[in-house]
């Protein structure tokens, strides 16, 4: 029986290019339906619309037959020409017709079967490796191009073969890359039609203008006078009029249109107005500006947001003025549009997510893996259980997978368009960077080491360095693979001998060594690139938290014993030091005998001579390795966790990367992610009235903590004056039902497998909104910029965090203990991350430790009619302010030579929390 398709399916070729053949659909119709036909083609399995790629069947046909058509023309037209080359004197018209269809018919079938044979031997190989690798890129083609090449020509022997073989990779590199280059362009082609309109500010638009004509139009909505039913009026359709060239608030990309609207008195006062889009591409609409509206002046709508064609929308698009009302005071005319256009962003929870929806809903996280792959590529699905709990993600609605119906097929990740990266902003190039980065970077640094262009161990530490300062020499086909990509033009640079070099990261600009000092190492704990995981100690020696009963004895080994205090007793006279200088590290393996044995643990000391002291770098390069992998999990929180992806090919913790970020979700508790919370939690604070800020810092010198509390405090007190404008008592943000939904909504869904925690705020008073604010606005401002633009700066040289450790602790009387001896930087090497994974992970980090030239700040908005409220105007005024004055302190506390730790040995100026 053929395939239903379920009621969540779009029905419009508008919706999708491939549509799934329902028997049952459209039944009872009225007869003229049956005219309006589709042109897009109908298929009766999921397996065939979800196909992205001709199959082995398709691509036998398609190239077997282009290949003898293209033959029997080519040779058609050559034998068309010695047919008439051959006319001899005194032929007939009808001996001379005879000879051009012999020849042309004999030249024509030989090319035809030549070049079918061809493309039946390059659709066979083709078809192979994309069976094969699961994959659909230029890497197949090339293959591909060099079997069908040496097989046609095998029977020439090796020499005829291989010379057959390159000529087959060069045509078809050259071909998928015309192939692409034609893409690219008709994609920027496209993308230069993309306009705004209106008095109105948006994205490029080239000739827009020679087309427009009636193809967007607009409708004011009154928020005073109502019509028949309670709802604003509605005027009649305006259209776009002229272009405007001389607005003066116009930046680089962006038209204006004027537009004149048909608006009485008797209408009242505009507060919102729908918008058409007829085009068959979007825009980006900025914002819309009413001038010498009656008894107003002039009202501002700021839109932000990307309008398609409105076909694809249930209801127009509509846009409301800035001017802001609680839900209870909302004007009476306007409440059923905003009531509309709520429930449109809500959506029905049905359907996979199109380009053009708003929509947000939740779902957990099962498309990380893909079953359908191979049970290796199996993922667990994180969210919707006690053994894998975790926080939701937005909704995408993909189709499940064949092998395993709980979870879906991988795909793109879904953001409302209108929240992810315009097309016009450089930061959109850093999201498309990670895809190009995995599609077509990391292919092509591997081929490099499959193909022993380069060996895949550094085995000095200028090798490391040579990155930078002579870099790599690569292929010309990985060359000219990845160097059109903006990733490569924008993170490296090529020469004409092909070599690639990365950027030289910071912490070696001034010493290059630096880095291995103690003092360096211990400074990066509360001043590098993951400041926020150091603790105090609050017992010695150090206890575990596991079960014993379970794991047995996992108590510290490092007892007063073993340490070399100078002297000192830890207990009493241990003098305070604002350098910290780590004392031991301890090592620990599972028990041979099995969890409940305990841990056999080994404790090493800080030793400056002979081998001693590189068996001291290794142990505390084992501590960067975890917490490079702890960065990058959970306080990061990194969206590169995927089967087979960025973080399990490079990361220590691999194919458990998931499991082990989900369990640190299981002790995660939202209002400790509240700053002041957080430090005294790790007993890094203590509370103290007499304090600036309520708490006092144990070590004064912890420039995390330093910056981070003054932020933090100017953010609640902007969140505090904002809010007290809304909300002056409890019972008005109990009244709010908005306001209550989303914190219900956020809580119950997007947290549902913590939904029952006590520690939730109730969101009963004023000062658990402005506490929940706070802490949210600070997490993806000040604490992401803090674990994230440090990465290049601090991780960009691999031996200062590294990401994997290959193998354990050398042991007296083994080859790589004998190795250690003779060579401490080619022992070092072997333990930690690898040439491969080392290019891998650098492209990542410098990638995501950019900003984007275009990034707007804590402290400032991109337009300054965001609200029509003077109060909140004022109030965020004296935010950016106080933000700025922060700046100017810290800026000058990295020059107070007092503070060594917001400098360090390796001079890096502590810049980290910057907003």
């Amino acid at each position: 029986m053929a395939y239903q398709a379920p009621d969540n399916e779009p029905d419009t070729d508008s919706k999708k290019e491939i549509r799934l053949y329902n028997p049952y659909k459209d039944l009872g119709i009225p007869n003229q339906n049956l005219y309006h036909l589709p042109s897009s083609p109908e298929y009766l399995f999921i397996e065939e619309a979800e196909r992205k790629r001709r199959s082995w069947g398709e691509n036998l046909t398609f190239y077997t037959g282009c290949g003898y058509l293209g033959g029997a023309i080519g040779g058609g037209a050559r034998g068309l020409v010695d047919g008439v080359k051959s006319f001899e004197a005194g032929d007939t018209l009808k001996l001379r017709i005879n000879r051009i269809l012999n020849s042309s018919g004999h030249t024509g079938r030989t090319w035809g079967n030549r070049l079918g044979i061809i493309g039946l031997l390059y659709s066979g190989i083709e078809s192979a490796m994309m069976e094969t690798r699961d994959t659909d890129d230029v890497w197949n083609s090339v293959v591909a191009g060099l079997g069908t090449g040496a097989l046609y020509r095998i029977s020439g022997g090796v020499r005829s073969a291989a010379v057959a073989g390159a000529v087959g990779v060069v045509v078809a590199g050259t071909v998928v890359t015309v192939k692409q280059a034609f893409k690219r362009y008709a994609h920027l082609a496209l993308e230069s039609l993309i306009g705004t309109g209106i008095n109105v500010i948006g994205s490029t638009v080239d000739t827009l203008t020679a087309f427009l004509g009636r193809s967007v139009s607009l409708q004011l909505i009154s928020s005073t006078q109502s019509d028949e039913n309670g709802n604003g009026k509605v005027v009649k359709d305006t259209f776009l009029e002229g272009i405007i060239v001389s607005l003066p608030t116009l930046g680089a990309g962006e038209c204006a249109f004027s537009i004149h609207f048909e608006w009485d008195d008797s209408m009242g006062i505009p507060g919102a107005f729908y918008i058409k889009n007829y085009m068959q591409v979007e825009f980006f609409l900025k914002t819309l500006t009413l001038e010498d509206v009656p008894n107003q002046g002039t009202i501002h709508f700021v839109c932000n947001s990307w309008v398609y064609n409105s076909k694809l929308y249930k209801s127009p698009r509509i846009f409301f003025s800035n001017k802001p009302y609680l839900p209870s005071e909302t004007p009476a005319p306007l409440v059923k549009y905003r009531e509309e256009d709520l429930k449109n962003l809500r959506g029905d929870g049905k359907g996979e997510r199109q380009e053009h929806e708003r929509i947000y809903d939740y779902d957990v996280y099962n498309d990380l893996g893909n079953p359908d792959r191979n049970e290796n590529h199996a993922c667990p699905i994180l969210g919707g259980s006690t053994t894998f709990p975790y926080p939701r993600r937005g909704r995408t609605g993909r189709y499940p997978a064949r092998n395993d119906p709980n979870s879906e097929k991988p795909g793109d990740v879904y953001v409302p368009r209108d929240e992810n990266f315009g097309h016009l902003k450089s930061s959109d190039f850093l999201a498309n960077s990670i895809k190009f980065l995995t599609r077509y970077v990391l292919p092509a640094f591997e081929s490099v080491f499959d193909m022993n262009l380069t060996p895949n161990e550094f085995d000095s530490f200028q090798d490391v360095r040579d990155l930078y300062e002579g870099g790599i020499r690569l292929t010309t086909e990985v060359i000219s693979t990845i160097s059109p990509l903006p990733v490569i033009k924008e993170l490296f640079r090529t020469d004409g001998e092909q070599v690639l070099k990365f950027p030289p990261p910071h912490i070696t600009q001034v010493n290059k060594s630096a880095w291995m000092t103690d003092e360096e190492f211990a400074r990066e704990m509360i001043a590098g690139v993951n400041p926020c995981m150091i603790r105090s100690l609050q017992e010695f020696p150090p206890k575990s938290n596991l079960d014993p009963t379970i794991y047995g004895d996992q108590n510290s080994k490092i007892t007063a014993e073993v340490l070399d205090l100078e002297g000192c007793s830890l207990e009493e006279d241990y003098p305070f030091s604002e350098t910290l200088k780590p004392v031991a590290v301890e090592l620990s393996l599972p028990h041979p005998d099995g969890d409940e044995s305990g841990a056999t643990s080994k404790v090493i000391l800080p030793a400056k001579d002979g081998v001693e002291s590189t068996i001291w770098l290794l142990a505390k390069a084992y501590v960067i390795v975890n917490d490079s992998c702890y960065h990058q999990l959970m306080s990061h929180w990194q969206n590169l966790i995927n089967s087979d992806g960025i973080i399990e090919r490079t990361f220590l913790p691999s194919k458990f990367s998931l499991e082990m970020s989900s369990a640190v979700y299981k002790n995660w508790v939202f209002t400790d992610q509240a700053l002041p919370a957080d430090l005294i939690k790790r007993g890094m604070a203590v509370e103290d009235s007499s304090s600036p800020y309520g708490i006092r810092l144990v070590i004064e010198d912890y420039p995390y903590a330093v910056d981070g509390l003054e932020i933090w405090f100017a953010i609640k007190e902007w969140v505090q004056d904002y809010v007290s404008l809304y909300y002056p008592t409890d019972n008005d943000l109990k009244i709010d039902p908005e306001l209550q939904n989303w914190w219900k909504e956020a809580v119950e869904v997007g947290h549902g497998d913590l939904k029952d925690k006590p520690w939730w705020p109730k969101m009963q008073t004023v000062e658990e909104l402005v506490e929940s604010c706070t802490t949210i606005i600070w997490t993806t401002s000040a604490l992401h910029a803090a674990v994230n633009f440090g990465q290049y700066p601090y991780g960009g040289l691999i031996l200062n965090r590294p990401t994997l450790s290959r193998r354990l602790l050398p042991e007296q009387g083994t080859a790589e203990y004998e190795e250690m001896v003779k060579s401490h930087q080619k022992a070092y090497l072997r333990t930690i991350t690898p040439k491969l994974e080392t290019l891998i992970d650098l492209t990542t980090i410098e990638i995501l430790s950019k900003h984007a030239s275009d990034e707007v700040y804590l402290g400032e908005m991109d337009n300054p009619h965001w609200t029509f409220d003077s109060r909140a105007l004022q109030a965020f005024q004296r935010f950016g302010n106080k933000l700025n004055e922060i700046e100017e302190k810290l800026t000058e506390k990295n020059k107070d030579g007092r503070l060594s730790n917001r400098i360090g040995p390796v001079e890096l100026p502590y810049t980290a929390s910057s907003y």
